[in-house]
């Protein structure tokens, strides 16, 4: 690899290739984790942590500026405002369908809310509880890959100094 590529952060062809064959299975796992974690260990923090390291993968490997490139911190920005107002909004929705702020209106319902039978745990059986856990999640995933980003472009202006 020349001398010229490695200043600019880039990684050789293999390890670029692992880390786009890696990113989506550590956004599916991410999803995975953010889906169960009413179920199971995990929810939006742990499976937002793990879509950021998946950001943090490509950063590695193809370098800051090719990433910067693809997803900027303003996008990461909007991602992670999204994720807030979707948190926000089911939260007045169970002040304005039940009985207080962030209460559990989806409970009970057939789509969403079905009480499990004993030693059953289906996805739907956690009303507001997933949906609460995406938005997390999508503010884990924007907050913590914007501020790697930055950090990254800190730390590579000042090598250029």
């Amino acid at each position: 690899m020349k001398n010229e590529e490695m200043n600019e952060g880039k990684m050789t062809v293999i390890v670029q290739t692992i880390a786009a064959l890696l990113f989506p299975l550590a956004l599916i796992f991410s999803f995975y984790v953010i889906m169960h974690g009413h179920l199971t260990p995990g929810g939006g923090f742990q499976g937002g942590a793990i879509g950021a390291s998946a950001v943090v993968l490509l950063i590695v490997a193809y370098g800051v500026k090719h990433v910067e490139e693809k997803m900027t911190e303003g996008g990461f920005s909007v991602f992670e405002s999204l994720g807030g107002l979707i948190f926000v909004v089911v939260a007045i929705f169970g002040l304005f369908l039940a009985t207080s702020f962030l209460a559990n209106f989806l409970v009970n319902e057939p789509i969403f809310g079905k009480i499990p039978g004993w030693g059953q745990a289906p996805l739907n059986s956690g009303g507001i509880l997933p949906i609460l856990n995406i938005a997390v999640g999508m503010k884990v995933i924007g907050g913590l890959s914007a501020v790697v980003l930055i950090l990254a472009l800190i730390s590579r202006e000042g090598e250029e100094k």
